[in-house]
């Protein structure tokens, strides 16, 4: 189910889903394995998710969801779209396949061009029902839904469908903008793409650069090396006071997931962080500079622990 993208009041902001958002990229990878994810390599055109005026009604829908059922790779589920008055933005009937039926709100008749959008986040239904992968609540399972349209190269269009100004506050799915900018921007880091040209909406192009400064944080938090002066002093702190914690302790932790924490074993401290690619928790041992690999995304991180 998308969330209607018309007038609702005010619009959400910054990061309160920060957590779920994360945990949906790790549910992704281990779901879908670092090649599973790689061969999502290739991002719906603008063109293929382009509705003119001048195109059947039903024919243009059909044809933009076929392409979205391509971009997400479902290329033997085939989407049946239909129009009629309801709340939400679109629905989706989640079935054996291979014909799933999208409803999609009325409004679309004449405002087609958010079409593709509300369509990204019901094939991004259809392709984690298909893999099996969803969260316990339901609004957990739709933040991994709108993550996961974003992660595999069709949610773009869920944040260029945000349009906040005088006369209009509309926004699709359940992510704010600048977490649709968050995702995008981790997608853009591992696929070394670039979606800022793709966005018609200015404030669009504006949450994607606040989320990609968060994303690109990430990369530089200790004991990365490429952490920051200030950063390498709070983690000395904590390191210092970890090794001084007897046979455990954890320190370091802000309670959002992204710190490091510390821990002994056998063989001295330990330090575990999250990989700033796929946020899966690695854990190192502390003895200076090193290379770790991610088990999960298979990136290699250079450490000073």
């Amino acid at each position: 189910m998308t969330e209607n993208g018309g007038p609702r009041g005010p619009i959400a902001h910054g990061f309160p889903h920060l957590a779920t958002v994360r945990a949906s990229i790790t549910a992704l990878h281990r779901r879908l394995s670092a090649d599973g994810i790689r061969a999502y390599d290739t991002s719906l055109a603008p063109a293929d998710a382009a509705f003119d005026a001048d195109d059947d009604l039903h024919l243009g829908a059909q044809r933009v969801a076929a392409a979205t059922v391509r971009a997400l790779q479902l290329p033997d589920a085939r989407m049946v779209v239909s129009f009629r008055s309801m709340e939400q933005a679109a629905t989706v009937e989640l079935a054996a396949g291979p014909e799933y039926f999208v409803e999609v709100n009325d409004r679309f008749r004449t405002h087609r061009r958010d079409l593709a959008a509300a369509l990204s986040h019901e094939v991004a239904h259809v392709l984690l029902h298909r893999l099996d992968l969803r969260f316990p609540g339901t609004e957990e399972n739709e933040i991994l839904t709108d993550t996961a349209a974003a992660y595999l190269g069709a949610g773009w269009l869920l944040l260029d469908a945000y349009r906040e100004d005088a006369l209009t506050h509309q926004r699709f799915g359940y992510l704010t903008p600048e977490e649709f900018g968050y995702v995008l921007a981790k997608r853009a880091a591992l696929f070394d793409e670039d979606p800022s040209p793709w966005f018609t909406s200015p404030q669009a192009y504006e949450a994607y650069v606040r989320g990609r400064a968060l994303a690109g944080r990430d990369h530089r938090r200790a004991p990365l090396a490429a952490a920051g002066p200030l950063a390498r002093r709070r983690y000395a702190k904590a390191r210092r006071a970890g090794a001084g914690a007897g046979e455990a302790g954890d320190t370091g932790d802000t309670g959002d997931g992204s710190a490091y924490r510390f821990e002994r074993d056998g063989a001295g401290l330990l330090v575990s962080f999250p990989c700033p690619v796929c946020a899966q928790r690695l854990r190192v041992p502390v003895r200076g500079r090193l290379r770790a690999r991610c088990g999960l995304c298979r990136t290699v991180l250079d450490c000073l622990t």
